[in-house]
């Protein structure tokens, strides 16, 4: 892990939707320590600045990607980037999903909008070695189907039990309708041995958490990822900082019975 930036080259994109990207990029000399599911990189846009981004694909080659949507100067600069440009990047920062501790249960994953792209990694490697662990569920919400990313994806998880639902459908929309929690009654999960891996925006994630809370799933096993302003990603100028945690570095990964106290009072 570095302060200062490493050079990667951008070797491919992909439009996600009409706010978001999807950058592969590959080392320019010496790789990054290895990431692993939900851990995050700053992402150095040269000239503009540099974000906090999760990692949604780990290559062999010490290759990664990352989907970032364009919300300011530095994440509009990442969404215009094309081959062949250079990017700076350090890392890894935070804690992951812990999928290991998930080993004979039954794995849920519940994403919001851009939230399925830290989820990503998790899901490919439960596919990869289903023996490890029971059956998988992939929920799956967004406000519109254009809000929806690696959209054609989830057709290809074939051992997964997949469900999109969506806010606001267009005149083509043929899925269901309405949020994310709505798809919990169809997923073949036993909340009393289930791993719950929650990511999306905030008042979506308190929704699930509490959902799956009352439906006997126990809190320290419903792992949840936070969003707050990082500048550092170090643990030292405290931008991020939720009630005792600091996202950076306690998160921004962590159990719903460590998040809940927080994440219920207004405006922390």
């Amino acid at each position: 892990m570095t302060a200062v930036p490493v050079p990667y080259l951008v070797v491919d994109r992909r439009r996600e939707t009409s706010e978001s990207v999807t950058l592969w990029v590959e080392p320019l000399a010496e790789a990054l320590d290895d990431f692993v599911p939900g851990q995050f990189a700053m992402v150095h846009c040269f000239g503009r600045g540099e974000i906090p981004l999760s990692v949604s694909s780990v290559q062999a080659t010490g290759g990664l990607a990352h989907t970032v949507r364009s919300v300011g100067a530095v994440s509009a600069g990442l969404c215009e980037a094309r081959s062949g440009d250079v990017v700076g990047l350090r890392g890894p920062y935070g804690t992951g999903w812990e999928l290991e501790q998930a080993r004979g249960r039954d794995l849920l994953v519940v994403a919001g909008g851009i939230g399925l792209a830290p989820l990503r990694p998790l899901v490919l490697s439960a596919l990869a070695e289903p023996e490890k662990y029971g059956r998988l569920s992939v929920l799956i919400g967004a406000r519109t189907p254009a809000d929806l990313i690696a959209r054609e994806e989830p057709k290809l998880w074939r051992t997964a039990y997949t469900g999109v639902t969506v806010d606001w459908p267009d005149a083509a929309w043929r899925g269901d309708v309405g949020v994310v929690t709505q798809l919990l009654d169809r997923a073949p999960f036993d909340p009393a041995n289930t791993c719950a891996f929650v990511c999306g925006p905030e008042p979506m994630i308190r929704a699930t958490a509490r959902e799956l809370a009352r439906r006997g799933m126990p809190p320290h096993r419903i792992r949840v990822s936070l969003e707050r302003n990082m500048r550092c990603a170090t643990g030292h100028c405290g931008h991020c900082q939720l009630g005792p945690l600091l996202v950076c570095r306690d998160g921004p990964v962590v159990g719903w019975d460590k998040a809940e106290p927080l994440l219920s009072v207004r405006e922390l």
